[in-house]
């Protein structure tokens, strides 16, 4: 028997889990028709695997039909859910994990225009910021027929073969309830905090009625809101000790703060830059004060901080989830003693804020993850060893020679630069992003386990691929900033990666074009802001930045609202043309009829890359494939097999940016699903 805390089992009523490391409620919005289908299944089972002692589905499954999904979520309403959950439910037992699943209602927190298009309901007819949806004040039969919704699905949990349920209150309407900035209600729902904990009180006796007293229910709750005029933390630890008196429920579940605006979103859920572990505390205390079973989860990516979760007794489970989305195999490694080969989390929160989009979760730096069906977590050995060389190592260069040295092949890599990285390593300079190293940092430990060679500061050319004798070549050289979109004054203009590197310093009034609506447009803006310069962040789109998305935009809007910037959406640079010290920008519209002038010193350019790929077409007709992929055989999983010269003695290949400016992402995952299958 291990001495690791975190390794220990731990008893929940008649529930034995066999560590103290789990998967908070979250819904990676990979379900079919609402139905946790093949893919869902995968996704779970492949944690189960890797020894997680239980994992939670859905966050959140809705109860009722006024409740639809905005991202995709389980429809727990239908009783055709109970098969499909009975599937999901045997086959994670049948890895040795638990399984639960969150239900709620959304209240407020969705859009009326979606599904059935019924209004959205909650205590009040207050907005929520984020869906914009202006709800029905809940009537009296409202409250019956949702309380009745709720019973119905713990009951239909229960015959899925879940080992319990979780009810979520924290932004949903069970906890609108809750709070006096959103429920207006007269009694017996509303007033004090007696009888605005009424509802819930009454969803647990309907529930217990229909599940018994021996299934495992719980509440994942905001023990504070951190609003004014909202739950405090003394209303938080009253309801704790509330919900446990009540003989209701068998955990808590504490996070804390509210999630009605992007920013309050993402201090419950930190990003990358953002302290680790902010609530743990605050959860320690709520099971002090308790003295009962209590969860969380709230960025805790690595073991070290878990083990001091459970160590400290501040909580009886830790949650480590976005860790479990980059490796499903956190609890195997540690229990085989290779704790440092796990893949780590960098906090990009690419799978969160691909949700809140309407997209499926997806690791920034796990492109398995969410394809179980297709993708391996584990890479299997080829038949045949061949010699595989690789060029550039950013994301997909490295990860390019990750699989290929997994699967056993003899890997050369070459490298113009120093040091590995790419726009990795550029992204990083941010102190904020200095996490995304790890990317780089993880491949090129994996890379040394697996004996592949790199030779850094070697400009490769054909001579230098061919002397190589391969078998294959992956170009993955990436690509250089494009500043060439103006009619006029291209060459007056510098780049975002210019400014982000220090190549070029920042003006003291500055205009920043960003049309492709990435990272680098903000963190260069970010950086010429905080040296004191005056800035004008424009761009021809709707909004800003869409590619940073909803959490990530977050950091960037604190920092840079404090500064000396402007804002500019729905107008396009045209031109740049000197004026004396200064330069004269001019300004156009797409919508049309529009001509303004802008007077700075500075104008940066963020507008995507053009692929630096010179190597691959000198060496395009020397391959035996004249570089062409066949998509089918890539889609399907199977290897390469165009021929297109004869004389060819290796496979030509290129990925990432090397073929068209897209993200790390993407980067990776045409790295994993080409080599895998070479």
């Amino acid at each position: 028997m291990s001495n690791d805390p975190i390794l220990q089992p731990y008893q929940l009523k008649h529930l034995t889990l066999r560590n103290r490391i789990m998967m908070t409620s979250h819904e990676p919005a990979y379900p079919e028709d609402g139905m946790p289908k093949e893919r869902y299944r995968a996704y779970h089972v492949e944690r189960a695997k890797g020894g997680v002692a239980m994992t939670m589905t859905a966050g959140s499954a809705a109860v009722s039909k006024d409740s639809p999904p905005v991202f995709n979520n389980l429809l727990v309403y239908k009783d055709e859910v109970v098969p499909w959950m009975k599937d999901l439910t045997d086959a994670i037992h049948e890895h040795g994990a638990a399984v639960m699943i969150q239900l709620t209602h959304l209240g407020r927190r969705t859009r009326w225009d979606k599904e059935f298009w019924l209004p959205v309901v909650s205590p009040s007819h207050n907005r929520e910021a984020s869906h914009r949806a202006f709800p029905k004040k809940m009537e009296d039969w409202d409250i019956e027929r949702i309380i009745k919704d709720y019973a119905d699905a713990a009951e239909r949990m229960k015959a899925g073969g879940m080992d319990g349920i979780e009810l979520q209150a924290y932004g949903h309407l069970m906890d609108q309830f809750w709070s006096p900035l959103t429920n207006d209600l007269d009694g017996p729902y509303g007033g004090g905090i007696d009888n605005r904990l009424q509802f819930t009180f009454d969803v647990l006796t309907e529930i217990r009625k229909r599940v018994g007293s021996d299934f495992i229910v719980g509440v994942r709750y905001s023990g504070d809101e951190c609003l004014e005029g909202g739950l405090t933390k003394e209303d938080g630890l009253s309801i704790s000790k509330r919900l446990k008196d009540s003989g209701m429920i068998d955990f808590l579940n504490v996070v804390r703060g509210h999630i009605d605006t992007d920013a309050g979103l993402t201090d419950v859920i930190p990003i990358q830059g953002m302290a680790n572990s902010p609530h743990l505390d605050f959860a320690g205390e709520i099971r002090a004060a308790t003295n009962f079973p209590t969860f969380h989860g709230a960025k805790i990516p690595d073991v070290a901080t878990a083990r001091h979760a459970i160590a400290s007794g501040k909580v009886d489970m830790v949650g480590m989830t976005r860790a479990h989305m980059t490796d499903p195999h956190v609890v195997r490694k540690i229990i085989e003693k290779r704790e440092e080969e796990i893949r780590p989390c960098v906090g990009a929160n690419y799978c969160l804020d691909r949700i809140y989009q309407g997209g499926a979760a997806y690791c920034i730096h796990n492109a398995a993850t969410g394809r179980e069906l297709d993708m391996p977590h584990i890479i299997s050995k080829a038949e045949i060893r061949k010699k595989v060389v690789v060029v550039g190592t950013g994301p997909a260069g490295l990860e390019a020679a990750r699989v290929a040295g997994e699967r056993g092949h003899d890997v050369v890599v070459f490298e113009a630069a120093d040091k590995p990285g790419g726009q990795v390593r550029l992204t990083a300079q941010n102190e904020r992003r200095k996490e995304m190293i790890s990317i780089i940092d993880w491949r090129m430990n994996q890379c040394a386990q697996h004996g592949v060679t790199f030779h850094f500061n070697t400009w490769a050319e054909v001579d230098t691929v061919q002397a190589e004798n391969p078998d294959v070549v992956i170009i993955a050289t990436g690509g250089l900033p494009d500043t060439e979109v103006l009619s006029r004054g291209n060459d007056l203009v510098v780049s975002s990666w210019d400014i982000i590197s220090g190549d070029v310093k920042p003006g003291t009034n500055v205009l920043v074009f960003d049309d492709a609506g990435d990272h680098s447009g903000l963190q260069a803006a970010e950086l010429i802001a905080q040296s004191g310069a005056k800035v004008e962040i424009m761009t021809p789109d709707r909004s800003f930045a869409p590619e940073v998305m909803a959490m990530n935009l977050v950091p960037y809007m604190r920092s840079m609202q404090k500064l000396d910037v402007t804002f500019t959406v729905t107008y396009r640079l045209a031109a740049v043309e000197k004026d004396g010290n200064h330069l004269t920008a001019h300004v156009g519209s797409d919508y049309g009829g529009v001509a303004k002038r802008r007077t700075v010193d500075q104008v940066v350019i963020n507008h995507g890359t053009i692929p630096l790929d010179d190597l691959y077409f000198e060496l395009k007709s020397a391959s035996s494939n004249h570089g062409e992929m066949s998509h089918d055989q890539l889609i399907a999983g199977k290897p390469q097999s165009v021929v297109r010269n004869a004389d060819g003695n290796f496979q030509l290949f290129r990925i990432g940016d090397a073929v068209s400016a897209r993200n790390t992402h993407a980067a990776i995952y045409d790295a994993l699903r080409l080599l895998k299958d070479i």
